[in-house]
Formats: structure tokens, sequence, C-alpha cells
């Protein structure tokens, strides 16, 4: 394979995975290479400004994590969305072109189908069906303020579990020193001796 180079990759077309959407339904495909940012910038005005009830983020292969990180962050900002998941595998085409063909001879290329796992997650601000497969209610808004900055304060402690603070520094690296072993001294009591000098 050292003699190839990917020319070309593309997925097979498909049917969303979710039954009784609209029809102007909002699909964000997310690609490996996507930027997030652009993806929330027009995600978030489909939603706030044009009014867009429903939301569809799918994303395969290597841009599934990236798929997941926009929905979360599309939850924590809008808050009270609905939300489905459907997991599936889809087939992905790569052609490869032979990059040192024989003299005289047709370029050679070769077409690869992979199945890599996909992933759809449907966002709602309309409650959906509680009982379908891979169905999550929106989490619980529990004081957090009307501005985000606020928002993002209040988020860290819910009521269903406290996160210990984070030490800080001082009392990381007071820790560490406590943690030291002290080698036995010479006289075999175990302890350090300090001797004034």
């Amino acid at each position: 394979m050292e003699n190839f180079r990917k020319v070309r990759t593309s997925e097979e077309e498909s049917p969303l995975p979710f039954s009784d959407l609209p029809p102007d339904v909002v699909e964000m495909k997310v690609k490996e290479g996507s930027k997030i940012r652009n993806l929330m910038n027009f995600a978030m005005a489909q939603m706030e400004l044009k009014g867009s009830r429903q939301i569809v983020f799918s994303g395969c292969g290597r841009a599934v994590t990236k798929t997941i990180t926009c929905v979360e962050i599309m939850k924590r900002k809008l808050g009270g969305l609905h939300q489905v998941t459907k997991v599936r595998y889809k087939t992905v085409l790569e052609v490869w072109e032979n990059q040192d063909p024989l003299p005289n001879g047709p370029v050679q290329n070769l077409t690869v189908h992979k199945n890599v796992p996909s992933i759809c997650i449907l966002l709602s601000r309309d409650p959906l069906d509680p009982n379908q497969t891979g169905y999550q209610p929106p989490e619980p808004r529990h004081g957090l303020g009307t501005q985000l900055g606020e928002a993002e304060d209040t988020s860290s402690s819910s009521s269903t579990g406290l996160k210990r603070p984070l030490p800080s520094p001082c009392e990381e690296l007071l820790t560490k020193k406590l943690q030291v072993q002290v080698p036995d001294s010479p006289r075999g009591s175990g302890t350090a001796d300090h001797q004034p000098d």
C-alpha cells in the first residue's frame, strides 16, 4: 500500500433512522475535518433565530466523537432538549490510486469498502417517546442562571453528585512532600534525625 494514495472517499447515503421527522428538519452532517465552532454557529442560528424545533447531528468513523461533542455543547447552551441516539454501521467507499504504475500500463485504482460506526442524534424541544431505544430526557436545570456564564458556574454541582474541588497547587505540593519516604538512618531507627549545624 506504500505506492497507493487515497484520492476519494464517499459514504453511502442512507435515510435518517428516526420516524415522524418534519420535512424541514435541520441535519448537521459532521465530518472529520469539520470545525466545531462553525457547526455550532450554524446549529444555534437554526434553533434560536429560525425557531427550529428539532435538529439531527450525524457523523461516522472518526467524526463520531466530534458529533457527540457538538450535541453536548448544544444541550448545555439551550437546555431542556429531549434526545434520541441511534448507533449503526455505514459503508464508506475509498478509492486509492497507484503512484508507481507500470511503464506504458494503465493507472491502477484500488477500491476499498469499509464498514465504520455511525451515530445519529436527534435533539428536540418537543417531548419525544420515552419508550424508544436511545431516549434521554432533558437534564434538570437546578437553579441555572439565564446567562451562559452563570449557567457554567453553577452546572458543575448538581444534587445527584458533588465533585470534590481540585486542591490548590500549594496543597498538592505539600501532599506530595508528605508522601516522600525517608530512608533508614544509619542507626536503623527508620526516622531521619536533624542535627543542628
